[in-house]
């Protein structure tokens, strides 16, 4: 598929795409006419990528964990770093809670002094 299509499946901009490439974290082949073409495997992997960056991961963690994500083969250190970064993520999720509880008690008392 052509890297247009590509980001309509995904809703990854072209832009974004083409930076995965620059990173490594993606790759295409190039027709005759020099068009980059993807296999049907990418909308796949563009979505794992937009997820971890979402998570908070940077281009280089994520490139050394894509090939263990895809063989299921992982090293001592690819697995020191995965759970380094799942602990990273509960921490974040530990204080995006706290902070959604604080905003319900502002909440709350807003509401109360409005009554």
């Amino acid at each position: 598929m052509r890297i247009g299509e590509l980001a309509v499946r995904t809703s990854a901009s072209v832009r974004a795409l083409r930076y995965y490439e620059e990173q490594n974290l993606l790759t295409s082949q190039r027709s005759p006419s020099g068009q980059r073409l993807y296999p049907e495997s990418a909308v796949d992997r563009v979505l794992l990528i937009q997820q971890l960056y979402a998570a908070g991961l940077s281009s280089r963690t994520i490139l050394e964990l894509l090939p263990c994500v895809y063989t299921g083969v992982s090293t001592p250190e690819s697995l020191a770093l995965l759970t380094a970064e799942r602990n990273r993520i509960d921490k974040q999720i530990g204080e995006l809670a706290s902070t959604r509880d604080r905003l319900d008690t502002i909440i709350t008392a807003a509401r109360s002094s409005t009554s």
